[in-house]
């Protein structure tokens, strides 16, 4: 006869002789904190973790962010690169003579010089640091970025030249007036023969001059020059409705980053230029503990000359 057979609340089977069998419960998972092998975890984004994992930077074209830098309106940009070592590396040719041949005569062979130009690049930087309730202020932002564009474009005006030239390592390279071979053109005095002459030999090296560089008081000297002795008259006229400097045909772009009396003329495509862009970026954790905002404002930018006999510099009194 069969042996009788009862369950227990445990699950076990008990026999009627008393044995106990154990079964094999399948195991229901339920929610909380133990979570069977199938539930898949969730994947932590920018867009889903604290902002401090992904920090606000922005990348601003250095034309809408610093239009007004000098690099930019006189110099041929021609790369960027990240990091104080590696530098943009511009080739250019020394031009070979070329010359007339009879007919049926064997042309010579020309053997231009393949040249390049190192550029290397520095990086100018601002770090403010507001309260969270200054920084939250109507128009905060918006006066905070202007004056930062202007801090990093007098800089940048400053380095690009007259800053001097380094002497234990390649950065930050050196300003247009430290590169060894520009010409100097001397004193200019009560007429502007002397600058007439500048633009002549700067030509006569195959240049074209694109752009007058001038302090203020340069400037203004200039500008008082009079057309004789005794006249009152300003050589370069007036002024008083110049909708754009000029100076012997040329553009007049004046800065106070050169030194008092003193001015340049250009050939802007004799400077090449490695230029990045101006990177913005604003965290409110590394002032954490006070409750305070922190803005950074970054740009790399550097340059040189390549043919320095087609740049030139001149004082005025």
């Amino acid at each position: 006869m069969p042996a009788q057979q009862s369950r227990s609340p445990s699950g076990a089977t008990v026999t009627a002789s008393g044995h106990t069998e154990h079964s094999t419960v399948p195991c229901v998972a339920r929610d909380g904190p133990h979570q069977s092998e199938s539930t898949h975890m969730a994947t932590e984004t920018t867009s889903t973790s604290a902002s401090g994992w992904s920090p606000d930077i922005t990348a601003i074209a250095p034309e809408d962010a610093v239009p007004q830098a000098l690099i930019l309106l006189t110099s041929t940009v021609s790369g960027k690169v990240e990091g104080d070592e590696p530098a943009v590396r511009v080739t250019y040719v020394d031009d070979a003579d070329a010359d007339f041949v009879d007919e049926g005569a064997s042309i010579p062979e020309a053997d231009p010089d393949l040249a390049e130009t190192l550029v290397y690049t520095g990086k100018v930087a601002q770090l403010i640091r507001l309260s969270r309730e200054q920084f939250s202020q109507p128009n905060a932002s918006g006066m905070l970025s202007n004056s930062v564009a202007r801090a990093v474009t007098k800089r940048a005006n400053l380095a690009y030249l007259t800053q001097a030239a380094p002497v234990a390592s390649n950065t930050p390279p050196a300003g247009l007036l430290h590169v060894p071979g520009i010409i100097d053109g001397g004193a200019v005095d009560t007429d502007l023969d002397a600058l007439v002459d500048l633009l002549a030999e700067i030509e006569d090296n195959d240049g074209n001059p694109t752009h007058w560089l001038l302090s203020p008081t340069a400037w203004a000297s200039l500008r008082k020059i009079k057309t004789g002795t005794g006249l009152a008259s300003s050589l370069l006229g007036a002024g008083t409705s110049d909708t754009v400097k000029m100076l012997l045909d040329l553009p007049v772009l004046v800065s106070s980053a050169l030194t008092a009396g003193t001015g340049m003329v250009v050939d802007k495509s004799a400077i090449v230029s490695a230029v990045g862009s101006v990177m913005v970026a604003q965290s409110e954790h590394a002032y954490f503990l006070s409750d305070s905002i922190a803005v950074r404002c970054t740009w790399r930018f550097g340059q040189n000359i390549v043919r320095p006999e087609r740049i030139g510099k001149f004082t005025i009194a």
